[in-house]
């Protein structure tokens, strides 16, 4: 399943799926991950890179958040 859910993502959100499974187990779940779901360490180090940096993270939206034409 996870397989399936990785290769349905973008390529951003996969770094980050990635990193975010690899966080999970541990010590070693860079390599795990990385050898589970066919990416590259680099690829999952730079996904973690992301969602530990202070920046916003690029979601795909196309409309703010409460940009519904209510207020």
């Amino acid at each position: 399943m996870m397989k399936r859910l990785f290769a349905s993502l973008k390529e951003s959100d996969r770094r980050r799926y990635a990193a975010i499974e690899a966080a999970k187990p541990g010590h070693g779940g860079i390599e795990y991950v990385a050898s589970v779901l066919g990416c590259d360490p680099k690829t999952i180090r730079l996904g973690l890179g992301e969602l530990e940096g202070e920046d916003d993270l690029d979601t795909g939206r196309s409309r703010k958040k409460g940009a519904d034409g209510n207020g």
